[in-house]
């Protein structure tokens, strides 16, 4: 992707016209296809995949792009359930209605490209192509090298405690669409 290359090439580079490529028909549609194939619970509006497409895919998309266009696009609360852990206890999981995760996912679609491309080799984990039987096999060729460290982090509740200032400045150092950083605020 093109977004993707700019990116790699100019690290600095900051981008300032992307907030009408998440509303195109295509990356929607795409969106919509990636979020259908996951399969998720409906959110507070007990709305469903089977219900968007009684209704029309295509009405219902060109519905949330107008909203996006138009900038009156909001998201929706989010529903909250509890998961059961393997220790007993109790993770919160919050699921978005479909329509807040297709538009996430046109987002993702969209911003993906540029902060893969500031991303080290190194790291697997959140992004696409990468899994961890993938980053098991480099470890298991770094020692076969004579490595003997491996960083392995996972942070408690790092979602839900992330500091959202900070992360948000981080956001702005590439992107500068008013628009676009007003989406992800919401």
């Amino acid at each position: 992707m093109a977004l993707h290359a700019k990116a790699k090439a100019e690290v600095g580079y900051r981008f300032y016209a992307l907030y009408d490529k998440i509303y195109r028909e295509d990356i929607l549609a795409h969106a919509y296809a990636q979020c259908r194939s996951n399969k998720g619970a409906p959110g507070v509006d007990a709305q469903d995949f089977e219900d968007v497409e009684a209704y029309g895919v295509q009405r219902w998309l060109g519905e949330l792009a107008l909203a996006l266009r138009e900038e009156s696009y909001q998201p929706d609360p989010i529903r909250r359930v509890w998961i059961p852990k393997a220790n007993g206890k109790l993770r919160p999981l919050g699921i978005s209605t479909l329509r807040d995760r297709v538009c996430m996912t046109a987002a993702m679609l969209v911003l993906g490209p540029i902060y893969e491309a500031d991303l080290p080799p190194e790291q697997y984990a959140y992004r696409p192509g990468c899994n961890a039987q993938q980053a098991v096999v480099k470890v298991n060729e770094a020692m076969f090298r004579g490595r003997l460290e491996v960083v392995d982090a996972d942070l408690a509740d790092y979602f839900g405690s992330i500091p959202h200032v900070e992360l948000l400045k981080s956001v702005a150092r590439r992107i500068v669409d008013r628009r676009v950083l007003h989406l992800i605020k919401q």
